[in-house]
């Protein structure tokens, strides 16, 4: 048997979501920047993902949060890439990029570096929007990581993240 791309606990945790999400019927998208596309791929090592994955958007940059998901400059200017106001604008603009049912968006920032006394190193911002709903009733929540690395931050991040899409 061929080894694991991921840590077992990602899969694991991966696995749950896709077989859930397909049980319900349910397609997800999601809006990656500090994860940088981890939890995508802890849903594509799960066969059958494609029965409820619909789509993955790595917006990395400030410029691609606003050109690709059509977050407000006004927005990441007066709130910075790493807040609230911002993951909102990115899952709610997941889901007007593609057809899926719910989105998770996450932006953090996992270190060394980039971290402020207000937004220190391990700051993760989390979103789930839900077709069909009030864009005012789109959840979302910040997080602090502890981790020792910046592996360690992004792993917490990706986890919550998948937690975040069960349904």
């Amino acid at each position: 048997m061929a080894e694991a791309l991921l840590p077992a606990e990602l899969v694991d945790k991966a696995w749950e979501v896709v077989e859930a999400n397909r049980a319900s019927g349910r397609r997800v998208a999601l809006a990656e920047s500090c994860t940088g596309g981890l939890v995508c791929a802890a849903l594509t090592e799960i066969p059958g993902s494609s029965d409820m994955f619909e789509a993955g958007y790595v917006t990395y940059s400030n410029a691609a949060k606003i050109a690709h998901l059509h977050v407000s400059e006004e927005v990441v200017e007066t709130f910075g890439a790493v807040s609230i106001a911002t993951a909102w604008a990115m899952a709610r603009g997941t889901l007007l990029a593609c057809e899926a049912d719910v989105a998770v968006a996450i932006t953090g920032i996992a270190g060394p570096g980039g971290g402020t006394a207000t937004k220190p190193v391990g700051t993760v911002v989390f979103a789930r929007a839900e077709r069909g709903k009030d864009p005012s009733q789109i959840v979302a929540d910040q997080r602090f990581f502890d981790e020792p690395d910046r592996a360690g931050v992004r792993l917490q991040a990706a986890l919550c993240a998948l937690e975040l899409l069960m349904p």
